[in-house]
């Protein structure tokens, strides 16, 4: 299933998105010891998300991180609350980048931002990105799954960031929340999603537990060893990282998970390449996470279901702003037509699962 914020390729700087190296660069010289040189800008391209910059100095390789022109810093683009979640995570999660520092005065660039040390590798897109048999992907797909267990299994107390959440209720409000986000996003043109949001609403599950959730965990975030792309050497984009139920966020995960078998709409827009041969199915990806989560498989249909809808919350929020005029890439045109198609898979796992408990 297609995604909105997937990140493209390192390319030049996109005209208006230009970065104030004059500000930046002494403004770095000053925390980082050794930094020398003259660094050589590239923007990382693609999505409605943060802004993303590579600075390649002489002897150190650094990422810049910053919101969209227009936003604030304490809206849905929190720098700082971005960093500190790294930061504290590093030591106990060793796939977090390496934080060099954090710019809470808006007066160097216009907003806040962070930096920090650039992870070489290879980042899984709709195609692999590496040459691999059935077996070897089988293992990424493995480790894959794998790290998201070691996340979910930080001690978020130990690591300082047992304020992050809001507490027990996560899959409750969530489900409450994304389904407001819709309604305000949703246009003339899009279905209304109520039967899904009623049948979210009246099988919303008390919390399995709370742990760290990274919210965004798919392929495209996660960073492979050139040397051994079975290797995941690092975790991206934290974003949207908080305290919350561990099985929401494996449903986040599975609403990207296109097999080869899926329908041809849901082939076409993958941006994931989890239809290879050797990939595990959903159903093996669960079964994988909850054995070594100790945690049951059955009710895993309203995780998938909401992770989907979550989705489709996203797509449409990007569409509402192009169907305003508020931006105009064509990219966005015809999103609401995907949403559509997130709406039957939905009803079509509500219906699966309901048919499920009659036998």
């Amino acid at each position: 299933m297609a995604g909105p914020h997937t990140r493209d390729r390192e390319e030049a700087v996109h005209q208006g998105e230009e970065l104030d190296v004059a500000a930046v660069d002494p403004w770095l010289k000053a925390r980082v010891p050794g930094l020398s040189g003259t660094p050589r800008v590239t923007q990382y391209s693609g999505g409605a998300s943060n802004w993303t910059y590579r600075l390649a100095y002489d002897h150190d390789d650094l990422v810049l991180r910053r919101p969209p022109a227009g936003t604030k810093a304490k809206s849905a683009h929190d720098m700082g609350r971005e960093y500190r979640v790294q930061k504290a995570l590093r030591p106990v999660f060793a796939r977090v980048p390496e934080m060099i520092a954090y710019c809470e005065d808006t007066t160097v660039v216009g907003c806040q931002f962070y930096v920090m040390r650039r992870l070489e590798g290879i980042i899984p897109r709709a195609r692999l990105g590496a040459d691999l048999d059935a077996r070897r992907t089988r293992a990424l797909c493995e480790s894959f799954v794998d790290t998201l267990v070691e996340l979910h299994q930080v001690d978020a107390a130990a690591a300082g960031l047992a304020t992050l959440g809001k507490g027990p209720g996560y899959p409750r409000r969530q489900v409450e929340g994304w389904t407001d986000r819709y309604e305000r996003a949703r246009t003339w043109n899009a279905p209304t999603f109520r039967f899904v949001t009623r049948w979210l609403a009246e099988n919303t599950p008390a919390d399995v537990s709370t742990c760290v959730v990274h919210n965004d965990f798919r392929f495209d975030n996660v960073v492979l060893d050139r040397a051994d792309p079975t290797r995941i050497i690092g975790v991206l984009d934290w974003e949207m990282a908080t305290l919350g139920d561990p099985l929401m966020d494996l449903g986040g995960s599975l609403a990207y998970w296109v097999e080869a078998k899926d329908d041809v709409v849901a082939r076409a827009t993958r941006r994931q390449p989890t239809h290879l041969p050797g990939m595990l199915t959903r159903a093996e990806v669960v079964a994988r996470y909850c054995a070594r989560m100790k945690l049951p498989t059955g009710g895993i249909a309203f995780y998938e279901v909401f992770g989907l809808f979550r989705l489709a919350g996203i797509i449409q929020q990007i569409y509402y702003r192009y169907h305003h005029g508020q931006t105009h890439n064509p990219r966005f045109k015809y999103f609401w037509l995907m949403a559509h198609y997130i709406d039957r898979r939905c009803r079509a796992r509500i219906r699966a699962e309901q048919v499920s408990k009659k036998t």
